[in-house]
């Protein structure tokens, strides 16, 4: 049975973000809703300048109809975890939404502050995890992959530490969005890992949505894989950052992120030491560009390749922690 839901919901996902994506993707031609290149990005990158930006949006309904649909009698038998996960990041995707909305009636690369992003996504996930603990669906014991050992946490502090992993999350996996396909196939893998936990623990209906979105992301990569011909957008990585973190917290485990996203916290380090050693130099720069992957596409690495290297590395890791979780329950 349990086979059966996943291979459904993530046929269902494909099925959906692919049809929905014939006609999402002319529409934001049509529109106008292209995508500004940053100034001061690479030079290479200019022939992206007007490629349909807020594609995600296909992925996120596609997501959404089969998270309900499937998630149905489940939510009538009192389940609705799967769809708290998805309302989670749902959250993150509309405040990507009015951050690329503004950019396209702007016509500029830089929509929301970032200390307004910071709020509502600091407010965003407060409400998630206190939805979370009233349904007693979040502990305070800090599960450590490997060791097989729960370590017991000051509520205040384990709130105030999951608050920080998840903004910090969402915006790893915002700032992997970068080049054509990448966030997307990296992002891929991690649903993947996540729908073998579900399955092995049991978790009925929590499968349903990691499922449902890798199909979905299986079917966005045939729009975005080089050369992209819509990209995902804030609305569309801002969803995937809180999808990752809500599904890492609602299996209770939030320190798997650190095998799953090694690609999520390279990418938010290099761009980390690339700030601190340009101020500490006075200008110096350790990288030739950041995020990594653009100091890779400098090194000569093609997209494609970066896409591929990234993907793969973040197999080996999710098949690490496959290994590290077993015995667990």
């Amino acid at each position: 049975m349990m086979d059966h839901t996943i291979w459904i919901a993530a046929a269902a996902g494909f099925l959906l973000t692919l049809l929905i994506g014939k006609f999402l993707v002319p529409e934001l031609r049509k529109l106008k809703a292209g995508q500004e290149i940053r100034a001061d990005g690479p030079r290479w990158h200019a022939s992206k300048a007007g490629t349909p930006t807020m594609g995600g949006i296909m992925f996120i309904i596609g997501v959404g109809v089969t998270v309900f649909v499937l998630g149905w009698e489940g939510m009538l038998g009192g389940g609705f975890v799967h769809l708290y996960v998805y309302l989670f990041a749902l959250c993150f995707g509309l405040i990507g939404f009015v951050d690329d909305y503004r950019k396209v009636r702007q016509h500029q690369n830089e929509g929301l502050t970032a200390w307004q992003k910071f709020v509502l996504q600091l407010l965003a996930a407060v409400v998630f995890l206190s939805l979370m603990r009233y349904e007693g669906l979040l502990t305070n014991r800090l599960y450590v992959p490997g060791l097989q050992v729960n370590i017991t946490v000051n509520w205040i502090l384990y709130l105030m530490f999951a608050a920080f992993v998840i903004v910090g999350t969402v915006n790893a996996v915002n700032l992997t969005d970068g080049i054509d396909g990448l966030a997307c196939s990296v992002t891929f893998v991690v649903m993947v890992f996540f729908t073998a936990a579900a399955a092995m623990w049991r978790l009925t209906d929590l499968v349903l949505f990691p499922s449902a979105l890798a199909g979905g992301l299986a079917a966005f990569f045939v729009y975005n894989h080089h050369p992209a011909k819509t990209f995902m957008g804030d609305t569309g990585s801002l969803f995937l950052g809180g999808a990752v973190a809500a599904l890492a917290f609602a299996m209770d485990m939030p320190l798997i992120l650190i095998p799953v996203g090694i690609v999520y916290i390279a990418e938010t380090l290099s761009d980390i030491i690339q700030v601190t050693y340009f101020k500490a130099t006075h200008g110096k720069r350790f990288f030739k560009m950041a995020p990594v992957h653009h100091h890779l596409e400098r090194c000569g690495w093609s997209e494609v390749k970066i896409v591929a290297v990234f993907s793969a590395v973040t197999l080996v890791f999710s098949i690490l922690a496959y290994l590290a979780i077993q015995g667990r329950h």
